[in-house]
């Protein structure tokens, strides 16, 4: 597809306007300061990394509206880049907010019984740990690989900004957001340990990038021993759905659609799933659980933008 008709073909897309995604986000937003302070927990305003993330998220914002009646060239990239950023960012930030806040209220854990489906599955979860303990290349391939999460999304976001596909990454950022909506909504239902806390006991030849944080993190939580959240120290509790793997399914269904990009971010964020059950300590099971609430948030908001774009007065008829 050349890059004129794919312009137009952006503009012509069903466009949601900020005003919906705004609208999530603030929702978002109160509903994670009422989960906090239904437990009371709150965020450390000591640690500098939240001064740090706070300077970016004003930067950001800042330039945003700065740039808001750019039209055309550089300026007009710039701002739609920064744009999709700082939105990215705080759909993250506060779902990881959330995480805690949920952790803090769930009960038991479901390890067993996802291990259970594992076996049903016929994944070895020990054996794949095993060949990777034995191989440090494995482990560096696999760490890279795993941090992925992070880069993609810049990657994508530069790509949309620069070519002018604003409908596109308005509707990757509302996909994302209600796949972190629906993560978020099972987690407190299943809470897990992780494979490597459950199906080992002392230590290991190979610490994960994730760790054993969910056995140490969750129960704190629950027992209100962590009263402060240090943005400096933000770990992932949630292991089923999986979000490395939820994450991977969307830059996966975005990446096909750009025929220069494809082959680049396709094959880093099939490693990047490849090294999720290891580096993120995850089930089989919770990865294909992640899978389903990718596809799932993909069809559902793909749906309403189609529906809403045909409705004269409906959500998405002006920009």
């Amino acid at each position: 597809m050349d890059q004129p008709f794919k312009q137009r073909f952006d503009r012509l897309a069903p466009f949601i306007p900020g005003r919906v995604l705004a609208g999530a986000l603030g929702a978002s937003f109160m509903l994670v300061i009422a989960l906090l302070v239904h437990i009371d927990l709150m965020i450390d305003p000591a640690v500098p990394r939240f001064w740090v993330l706070s300077a970016w998220f004003v930067g950001l914002a800042v330039l945003r509206w700065a740039l808001r009646d750019a039209k055309g060239g550089a300026a007009e990239k710039l701002r739609d880049f920064a744009e999709y950023v700082v939105t990215f960012m705080c759909i993250s930030l506060l779902g990881v907010l959330a995480s805690y806040a949920l952790a803090g209220v769930s009960h038991g854990f479901v390890d067993a019984e996802l291990d259970r489906a594992d076996k049903m599955l016929h994944f070895d979860w020990l054996a794949l740990y095993y060949l990777v303990a034995a191989s440090p290349l494995l482990q560096h391939l696999g760490q890279a690989a795993y941090s992925n999460i992070y880069i993609t999304p810049a990657i994508l976001f530069l790509s949309m900004a620069w070519n002018g596909e604003k409908a596109s990454a308005r509707q990757f950022l509302l996909t994302y957001w209600a796949a972190v909506v629906m993560t978020l909504s099972v987690f407190p239902l299943m809470p897990a340990k992780g494979a490597l806390d459950y199906l080992t006991d002392g230590p290991v030849p190979y610490m994960p990038t994730s760790g054993r944080w969910q056995g140490v993190i969750i129960p704190a939580l629950r027992e209100h021993l962590l009263p402060k959240i240090d943005l400096g120290a933000l770990q992932g509790l949630v292991c089923a759905p999986s979000f490395h793997t939820v994450s991977g399914v969307l830059y996966l269904a975005w990446a096909w659609k750009s025929p220069r990009l494809r082959w680049v971010l396709v094959p880093m964020n099939i490693a990047m799933l490849m090294a999720t059950p290891i580096e993120g300590v995850h089930y089989l099971s919770d990865m294909i659980l992640g899978a389903g609430v990718a596809l799932l948030a993909i069809a559902l908001v793909e749906r309403w933008v189609r529906r809403s774009s045909t409705q004269p007065t409906g959500l998405l008829a002006t920009a």
